[in-house]
């Protein structure tokens, strides 16, 4: 009887320990709030830390502030300029801010020393059209003491959906001086809300929309295309470093502007079953102009859908992942972290998810003098995964060190992945423990685009290194230019058996290195998920009806694409995981407008199940026009998921109660 009972305490005490729940992101990294006065509306375009600590807060509604002491429990703000238009950046140098205005960098002074600035100098102006969307951005300052500022495109009247720049320098990147001296210096850009210097160089993050099929973190060299066309109309002025014109690009790459029987524009949309055009397939159609890639893809609806600021974690904060850049995303309120590498000379490299859950949508970071992070958020017109207008937040690491992917290096035949704890061997030299698979977005005039090409990789052998930091990968069949998605979910810790806090990591394979590669008679090949197992006894099957699907005891087998019909909704608690899955969620909520238009609200709509289908493949965003960020077709969503949605899309409508199928209330 002892020995039965100590067995059982035994057993007991396993499964606990196995069933213990790993840390999450919060566990680690924990979002406070900075307190402001009452009254006070901080949508933040801009956020600069002084040298004395204090940190330069601006606003979309054209105040800076300063407020003194921003980490203590009770910061004191002082309005130090206000009356500016919609300031989205701010920077510091030489006793100065300098802020990016809709139509000039500004210099602003307070020469009396009272706290307000009294000198506001013009360092350089730009045309504007009037439209809403010329956005200008920045500035960051060039590691020789000039700013960068970038500015947005305009939309069309007639063709509302297509990216125009009215005049100069809409869609590009601008080099200015402190004597007001202006260099153009790349263009290609679309909606080029983040900027960030990384290893002395200039890197911008874009949004997904027209001819952009993601958001991503690109390298801006001087006289680069980017992709978004609408900034070429310039390129043949005499100061513009760049030497595609407009006239060679629509000679090869078709916009689609077409007209119907009554002339009135066509609205592109996304064609099914295409061989798409790619990006990167403009460098052999283009030759001696110098096309540029992302450095790193930020899968849309993943790792963001309206990226903004970048910058870089300082030696000393946020322990293994200094010297590594965090990405804000606006519109799902969350932060991503960045890796990066040169191959061949060019940038590329791999981006995890780090932190989730900011008020409102993030759009200016700056890190304070005790290694914490200032989030400044906004989301008027645009819309976010947090539900307040504005914020101001300061996100702190409690010292502890998570299990997470560190860094992802590309290899001759694979990838190297470290991680920043030991993993558990057995685990790790298991193959089912990884998945690979590469992708890439369609290069069109379509708002968006369904990732295309994927393919599963196979993962060959893995060498795991004498101290359990490394993974070295071995996969075949590698992408140029593609994005390559490590999937790690089967990978424990020594440390508690926990798995990886983010298990996913996305790299962009810009270039395959040259190199040893590592014999298979070096790593493991053991994979758990081939191993045989008893069958069990055979049951009855009937028969297969002529052009039906296969069954099996009785029960119809649902296969990809297949109709369905369901006598009962599903519930929320069935439809969750694939609205994770397919990236639903990063817009819309059952019951509370976000980025889209709440389900609830769409059922209100009265589709049918198909009709709803026929959207999520072809959306028709004239339908919600009070929407500002469209939503990009998802073909790629097998038809029974969508059908499935859809079903419970139309449980919400109010004749069917609202929460009659367990959907969150708000």
């Amino acid at each position: 009887m002892k020995k039965i009972l100590i067995t059982l305490i035994t057993l007991t005490s396993l499964t606990a320990g196995m069933a213990q729940e790993s840390p999450k992101e919060e566990d680690f990294f924990k979002i406070m709030k900075v307190t402001a006065p009452e009254g006070t509306l901080l949508e933040v375009g801009g956020l600069t830390v002084l040298p004395n600590g204090n940190l330069g807060v601006a606003t979309r509604r054209g105040d800076i502030w300063i407020v003194e002491n921003p980490t203590s429990p009770r910061p004191y703000f002082r309005k130090f300029a206000s009356g500016l238009h919609e300031v989205l950046g701010l920077a510091y140098k030489d006793g100065a801010l300098y802020c990016a205005q809709r139509g000039e960098l500004t210099k602003l002074v307070d020469s009396n020393s009272d706290g307000k600035a009294d000198v506001f100098e013009t360092v350089f102006a730009w045309p504007l059209s009037g439209h809403y969307h010329e956005y200008s951005f920045g500035p960051k300052i060039a590691p020789d003491g000039q700013f960068f500022v970038t500015g947005n495109v305009a939309f069309g009247d007639e063709e509302w959906w297509r990216g125009e720049s009215r005049v100069p320098w809409r869609g590009w990147t601008m080099k200015i001086s402190d004597n007001g001296t202006m260099q153009p210096w790349a263009t290609g850009m679309r909606s080029p809300a983040g900027l960030g210097i990384f290893d002395g160089e200039l890197f911008y993050a874009d949004n997904q929309g027209d001819w952009m099929g993601s958001g991503g973190i690109v390298h801006i060299r001087k006289g680069a295309f980017v992709g978004h066309p609408a900034g070429l109309r310039w390129s043949g002025m005499t100061n513009s470093p760049v030497k595609l014109t407009a006239e060679q690009f629509n000679a090869k790459i078709d916009e689609r502007r077409r007209r119907d029987e009554n002339g009135r524009a066509i609205k592109p949309e996304n064609v099914v079953n295409e061989s798409p055009t790619l990006l990167y397939s403009l460098k052999d159609k283009f030759p001696g102009v110098d096309i540029q890639t992302p450095a790193v893809w930020l899968p849309h609806g993943i790792l963001g859908i309206s990226n903004s600021e970048i910058v870089e974690i300082p030696q000393g904060a946020f322990g293994p992942f200094a010297g590594q850049l965090l990405v804000g995303d606006q519109g799902m309120s969350k932060l991503s972290r960045l890796f990066m590498e040169k191959v061949n000379g060019e940038y590329q490299g791999g981006a995890v998810e780090f932190r989730n859950g900011f008020k409102s949508g993030v759009l200016r970071m700056a890190f304070a003098q005790d290694g914490s992070l200032f989030v400044g958020e906004t989301n008027r017109g645009w819309g976010s995964a947090g539900e307040a207008n504005e914020g101001l937040q300061r996100l702190a690491w409690n010292g502890a060190i998570p299990f997470e992917i560190r860094t992802v290096k590309a290899m001759p035949d694979g990838f190297d992945v470290e991680f920043t704890k030991p993993v558990d061997r057995k685990s790790a030299e298991d193959l089912a423990s990884y998945r690979v698979e590469s992708f890439l977005y369609k290069y069109h005039s379509v708002y968006g685009s369904p990732p295309v090409n994927k393919e599963a990789l196979p993962i060959k052998g893995v060498k795991i290194s004498a101290d359990g930091m490394k993974a070295r990968l071995i996969v075949g069949d590698l992408r140029k230019y593609y994005i390559h998605q490590l999937t790690l979910d089967g990978l424990r810790s020594t440390e508690g058996s926990y798995s990886l806090v983010h298990p996913i990591a996305y790299y962009t394979l810009n270039n395959i290195p040259e190199g040893e590669k590592l014999a298979m008679t070096d790593v493991s090949t053991r994979n758990s998920a081939t191993t045989p197992v008893v069958a069990e006894p055979s049951r009855k099957t009937t028969t297969k009806p002529t052009g039906g699907p296969s069954t099996k005891g009785g029960k119809p087998k649902l296969v990809e694409g297949q109709a369905v019909t369901m006598a009962k909704a599903p519930t929320y608690e069935q439809v969750k995981g694939l609205l994770t899955r397919h990236t639903c969620s990063a817009c819309h909520q059952a019951n509370k407008r976000q980025v889209g238009p709440a389900f609830a609200d769409v059922a209100k709509r009265k589709y049918t199940n198909e009709q709803i289908v026929k959207l999520i493949y072809n959306p028709q965003p004239q339908n919600w026009p009070e929407y500002a960020t469209e939503m990009p077709p998802m073909p790629q969503v097998p038809k029974a998921d969508a059908l499935k949605i859809a079903a419970w899309i139309n449980s919400l409508a109010p004749a069917n109660g609202s929460n009659a199928t367990g959907a969150p209330k708000p």
